[in-house]
């Protein structure tokens, strides 16, 4: 098998990924009586014992070489469990859009530094032109979402939204990059993003004492956070783990710019979140950011087969 088609499989396995997360802001909107603290924690961490289940027998083999690489693997964890945290307040605090466009535009940018300040590798032009005209058309799609009542304040709040979708970008980027080192240091991809989420349940799911005390009081609620943790942490991450093993890190969160826009169309539709003519607009620069990575012929190739 050559690598175009090896390339190609880890395509597909992260535009799915990307589809299926940008369902979690509008998921998390039937549950809003619930801490996004709580929702993050629970799905972060039931996903990750999960993930940790699915992967029992690769963890063991690989167990010799997650030690190795444990300094590694415990900045995967932290930032796993920082992740939703950020990722889930962000969106509480600025909107399902805005929210969800911080934190996913912001991780490219965050991750290519890492790849080129730890792993020295180069940026492409390639990789810098799709990474100009997807930052455009996240700029028109955050600029076209107008807040909502329960987003516009004259308060600090929505700016503290904007810094933690920062922060969630930066945490996605790190254990992005982490679960990627891993694998080209032939750690199994179910091991390394096992092992990152095995830690990060350890972390994650005991602050449900504090914060869950209503994660279940309705069927609604336990849908959505049943759901969550099911649906776009199990399979959506077993779908990134899947694809990182056959494109570096950079590129896999760069194609999942995709996830803003299952986000946007999901919240305007299903929420009612308004979009103005601009939003729409970027839309389509979103989708040919995506275009100038998927459709040229790749560099990258297998590093695990695992």
């Amino acid at each position: 098998m050559n690598r175009p088609e090896h390339y190609s499989r880890g395509v597909i396995a992260i535009i799915a990924a990307s589809v299926i997360w940008g369902t979690t802001g509008t998921a998390a909107t039937f549950a809003p009586e619930v801490s996004a603290l709580a929702i993050g924690a629970f799905a972060m961490g039931v996903g990750g014992i999960l993930l940790v289940i699915n992967a029992l027998g690769e963890l063991v083999r690989d167990r010799a070489l997650l030690l190795r690489h444990r300094r590694s693997l415990l900045l995967g964890g932290l930032s796993v469990a920082i992740y939703p945290l950020a990722f889930y307040s962000s969106m509480r605090l600025s909107g399902v859009a805005v929210g969800t466009v911080i934190s996913i535009a912001s991780a490219p940018l965050f991750t290519v530094m890492l790849e080129w300040l730890i792993s020295k590798k180069r940026i492409s032009r390639r990789w810098g032109l799709s990474f100009v005209v997807g930052a455009a058309g996240i700029v028109l799609l955050t600029l076209g979402q107008r807040q909502t009542a329960t987003t516009v304040t004259h308060s600090l709040l929505p700016y503290l939204g904007v810094g933690l979708g920062l922060v969630a970008g930066l945490s996605y980027a790190a254990y992005s990059w982490v679960a990627r080192h891993l694998i080209e240091q032939r750690v199994g991809s179910k091991s390394a993003m096992a092992g990152m989420f095995g830690l990060a349940a350890m972390l994650l799911l005991p602050t449900l004492a504090i914060t869950g005390h209503n994660l279940f009081a309705t069927p609604t609620h336990a849908g959505v956070a049943l759901y969550m943790a099911f649906i776009p942490m199990f399979i959506g991450y077993l779908c990134f783990s899947y694809g990182l093993r056959y494109i570096a890190a950079s590129t896999a969160t760069l194609i999942t710019l995709l996830e803003p826009v299952v986000a946007v169309v999901l919240a305007v539709v299903i929420v009612g979140e308004w979009l103005s003519l601009s939003g729409w607009l970027g839309i389509p620069l979103i989708m040919l950011s995506l275009l100038l990575q998927t459709l040229r012929r790749p560099a990258e190739g297998p590093v695990a087969t695992q």
